[in-house]
Parts: C-alpha cells; sequence; structure tokens
C-alpha cells in the first residue's frame, strides 16, 4: 500500500528556500487522546534517535522532517544523546527550529529525556536531580526552544530515589522548561510508585514511553493496566522491531547488521522458526492489502492506551510507507488471534552460532 496520490514522495521542494507548511497537513491525520490528560499525539511520531545525528547529511534530515510535517505528524521525539554523536541529533533539529519550524512552534510537540550515559563524570548519567535538570538546560539550548512539550526520565535508575527523579520532573514544569512529564521503561511496580510520587507533587505524569511491538509484548504484564490505572498514556518505539517486522529479512533471513540494530548478532541470520512466523505475518499483511511494516504499526495501535507508536525514517517514502499503515482496516478478531499464534510459535528469533 502506497500514500495517498495527494501525498508525492516528497513535499519539500527546494530545500534551501523558505519553508511553509502544507495547509492540508491536519486531514489525514486522527489524533489520539494521551491518557487522560488533553495532551493528543499523532497516532505515529517521529523519532529522531539515529536518522539525525551527524552521521545523515543535514539535507536529507531535513527533508524527512519537513515532509512529516506535511503529512501531520507534529511530535518530534528526541533525547540528550541522540546522535551520533551524543547532542548532534538535538543540534541538528535546533537548526531546523531556527530556519524552518520557529513560526510553527505552538503546533508541535517536542521531547526530550535524560536518564543514559551523556557526559563524562558522576553527574552526566542516571535519574539524579543534578542530572535531569542539567541535561533538561543543555537539550533546550542545542534545540533552540524555551521549554519541550515532554520531558522524560529516560530509564529507572536503583541508585537515586524515586522521590529525587520525580522531584526533578516536577521542577522542570514549574520552572517552565517543561509542559509535561513522563518517564521510559520502567516496570509495573515503578510506574506506580512514580505516578504516586508525581500526584503527591501536584504535576502528574502523562505519558510512558516503552518498547513494543508483536515481538515485544512485556508492557502487556501489568504495565497498560497500570497506565490506565494512573491516567497515563503510552507512545511505542520499535514498534518494527529494529527491522525485523518488514521485509528486510523475508527472503533468506539475514540483514546487514548495523549500530541502529543493535541487538542483531555478527552473523545476522533468523533461526528458521522466526523466518517461517515472519513469512506467516508478511502473508497475513498481504491478505489485508497491507506490507508487514503497515501490520506492526496498526497492531501495535489496536490498544486505545497506547496513544502513539514511534518510528524512525530515514527517506521520505519510507515514512510514507508507514504513515499508510493508518489507512488499513482494523485487525478483526480472527487477525489479532493468528498475531498471537504466530508470535507464540516463533520462539528463539536468533540461530545460534551453531545453528541452533
Amino acid at each position: 500500500m502506497t500514500a495517498s496520490p495527494r501525498f508525492p514522495a516528497s513535499r519539500g521542494g527546494d530545500l534551501h528556500r523558505p519553508y511553509t507548511a502544507a495547509p492540508d497537513r491536519y486531514e489525514s491525520s486522527g489524533y489520539r487522546q494521551v491518557g487522560s490528560s488533553g495532551l493528543f499525539l499523532p497516532p505515529i511520531s517521529l523519532g529522531l534517535w539515529w536518522n539525525f545525528g551527524d552521521n545523515i547529511p543535514f539535507d536529507r534530515q531535513r527533508e524527512v522532517l519537513r515532509h512529516a510535517f506535511d503529512r501531520g505528524i507534529t511530535h518530534f521525539d528526541l533525547a540528550n544523546n541522540y546522535g551520533p554523536p551524543y547532542g548532534s541529533a538535538e543540534t541538528n533539529f535546533g537548526r531546523m527550529m531556527r530556519e524552518d519550524l520557529a513560526p510553527y512552534r505552538d503546533e508541535l510537540i517536542i521531547s526530550s529525556k535524560a536518564g543514559y550515559d551523556m557526559w563524562d563524570g558522576p553527574y552526566g548519567n542516571h535519574g539524579s536531580r543534578k542530572y535531569l535538570i542539567a541535561s533538561a538546560e543543555q537539550s533546550l539550548k542545542r534545540m533552540s526552544v524555551d521549554y519541550v512539550d515532554i520531558f522524560y526520565s529516560h530509564r529507572e535508575d536503583d541508585t537515586t530515589p524515586i522521590e529525587e527523579t520525580v522531584g526533578a520532573l516536577d521542577a522542570l514544569v514549574r520552572q517552565g522548561k517543561a509542559l509535561y512529564v513522563g518517564i521510559s521503561s520502567y516496570s509495573a511496580e515503578k510506574s506506580a510508585r512514580a505516578a504516586a510520587v508525581a500526584r503527591d507533587l501536584g504535576t502528574p505524569l502523562v505519558i510512558h514511553q516503552p518498547s513494543y511491538s508483536i515481538l515485544n509484548r512485556w508492557i502487556e504484564d501489568g504495565l497498560t493496566d497500570q497506565l490506565r490505572t494512573d491516567g497515563m498514556g503510552a507512545i511505542g518505539f520499535m514498534p518494527l522491531q529494529q527491522g525485523l517486522l518488514t521485509g528486510r529479512y523475508l527472503d533468506d533471513g539475514t540483514s546487514e547488521r548495523s549500530m541502529q540494530r543493535f541487538s542483531l548478532p555478527d552473523d545476522g541470520r533468523l533461526s528458521a522458526s522466526a523466518l517461517a512466523g515472519l513469512r506467516e505475518l508478511g502473508d497475513l499483511a498481504r491478505e489485508r492489502g497491507q506490507t508487514l511494516a503497515q501490520l506492526a504499526i496498526r497492531w501495535t495501535l489496536r490498544d486505545p492506551v497506547v496513544a502513539s507508536a514511534l518510528i524512525g525514517a530515514s527517506r521520505t517514502a519510507q515514512l510514507d510507507e508507514n504513515l499508510a499503515a493508518l489507512d488499513g482496516p482494523d485487525l478483526t478478531d480472527d487477525e489479532l488471534r493468528r498475531i498471537d499464534d504466530i508470535a507464540a510459535r516463533i520462539g528463539s528469533i536468533w540461530d545460534g552460532p551453531d545453528g541452533s
């Protein structure tokens, strides 16, 4: 399935002329409420983890970002250490903010995070108040904005009291540096504790960013129920499981290893059960008139608690293919059962070095 004819492969035009957003950019996206908050996100959001660092030509980044906004994607997700190198994705996005998107700032949801390694020494990692607030200040400067719409604690930190981490998020809101705050990759138990602390402080957590896909369902073991209890929504990252849920592996079960697909083993070969299962999912997608990637995205969005699927894109055509997932029909109960059955039979994803 391809994008609508009124959306050609790229609408960016001359990338070195002043940018004017497409006037019909809101016609095709049904925005979804994040939990019980007043925040709405597009069903597909653009993550700037790998394709917006200094490893990618700036004009290619600009073309993808402009095209995304022209297609109704209003949410751009970053973190302090996105690149490579660390910080470069925010710096490159900051240039696009100054040169292209500044007139549209109030139409954008811009997010950043801190929690993983960013700079040397004891204050550039984990979840301390010192690190989170310092990192947020740096991110605002790199991105050329006065505030972010969402700021996340990027991961759990067993060395820092959760009251300190959540207190730092509360401080960022009170200082006007973030409008909303959330957490990423927290367990159901830690999410509940963080949400309780935030409520007591008067700055509720509104969003959780976990990994989630047909092949990675850990959030269904208590987290999604906890999010509903706490009035939080989710935005699922890696809905395509680092390319596994695309057509990339369907021929012979191999694909090129890269830093972006960090979980891929050295030989890059799928197990026989995984390859067979992915091919079955591909067959189901074709029956629906979709690609495997489109099926995977549609599946991720089937639960209303998941407000948005967070994708990466290095080309406008790739972005259009993913957005076309929204044009497909709802998944039927029978299709959902087939997906569950296939996923259960996939078993181990990768062959070991001895083929086992």
